[in-house]
């Protein structure tokens, strides 16, 4: 596939070999076998509309480290959104100072109307509860570092997703892309907060197992790879409901004593107390390590599609 001026909206954009690719360079990207100028001269802006720390700064840094410059904002408050701009007039606008756009907003299908009206790439960071694309890319970069099967196709891994599968957007994505490779998934959702249905069609269609689980517990003991998310307080009309939900979505340490030694916990961040402190010190615990690959893998993207 030519990814030279492609836009990175949605993972199901992607096929196999496109995802395999990526992968391939983000290592070789992280082994330095690549000229750290490689993007001179050339400019990225970071639209923020949503908070964000680890996808702003892991773009911005993969620029920096390839020889570019960033622009961009991370407060849309201080925009001319806050005038009424449209999200298609200021794409139109930063398309004329920069050679590519990584867009996060809170609109689901921002991102896709973006790359629709731009002339330089757009790099989706996030469009509500929808895609992260890039975060995707990370994910599996870390899952097959940990377990190269992953690619090889050598065996089946057991990946678990747990916490807000609803509006999780990062488990939308992750779970579209491994659709391509041998696994089975373990879902633990709460009521109402379950895997929407299109997800679960695409896995049938795709020959993927999805099960549904009743207990966190239930997963720790049967899965390789533990995917949680942050339950979201405000999706819940009742604060005694949430509260009763979100101890049940909990990991400790001591939960881990039954788990497989080599189970890896993953998570998106930021975490708020779905993961217990006390689990940091396990070997399980992987998710920093994860938001670390997130250079090697944007560097990788952004090289790409900027035909570099």
């Amino acid at each position: 596939m030519q990814f030279t001026g492609r836009h990175v909206v949605s993972i199901a954009d992607f096929t196999r070999s496109d995802l395999v690719h990526v992968l391939d360079l983000a290592q070789r990207m992280e082994n330095g076998e690549f000229d750290t100028r490689r993007l001179d001269g050339k400019l990225m802006a970071t639209l923020f509309f949503e908070p964000s720390t680890r996808t702003r700064l892991s773009f911005e840094a993969a620029m920096l480290k390839l020889g570019g410059k960033v622009i961009g904002f991370s407060d849309a408050g201080s925009t001319s959104t806050k005038k009424g701009e449209s999200l298609a007039d200021t794409i139109r606008m930063i398309e004329r100072y920069a050679d590519i756009i990584v867009l996060r907003h809170p609109r689901d299908g921002a991102a896709r109307l973006a790359s629709e009206v731009s002339n330089v790439p757009v790099i989706n960071g996030g469009d509500g509860g929808n895609q992260h694309p890039s975060q995707t890319f990370l994910d599996l970069y870390t899952i097959a570092k940990l377990f190269p099967k992953l690619l090889t196709g050598d065996g089946e891994l057991t990946i678990a997703f747990a916490g807000d599968l609803r509006y999780g957007r990062t488990v939308h994505s992750l779970l579209t892309a491994l659709c391509h490779f041998r696994v089975k998934l373990l879902l633990v959702a709460p009521r109402g907060l379950e895997m929407p249905d299109q997800y679960l069609q695409h896995a049938t269609k795709a020959g993927v197992s999805c099960t549904e689980l009743p207990t966190l517990q239930d997963a720790i003991s049967q899965a390789d790879v533990l995917y949680m998310t942050r339950l979201q307080e405000e999706r819940f009309p009742d604060p005694l409901e949430f509260d009763h939900i979100r101890h049940s979505y909990r990991i400790t340490a001591a939960m881990l004593v039954g788990a497989q030694k080599h189970l890896r916990i993953l998570h998106p961040l930021p975490r708020v107390n779905e993961i217990s402190r006390d689990v940091d010190a396990t070997p399980h615990a992987h998710y920093f390590t994860q938001a670390g690959n997130g250079i090697p893998v944007r560097q990788a993207l952004v090289s790409l599609v900027l035909g570099a």
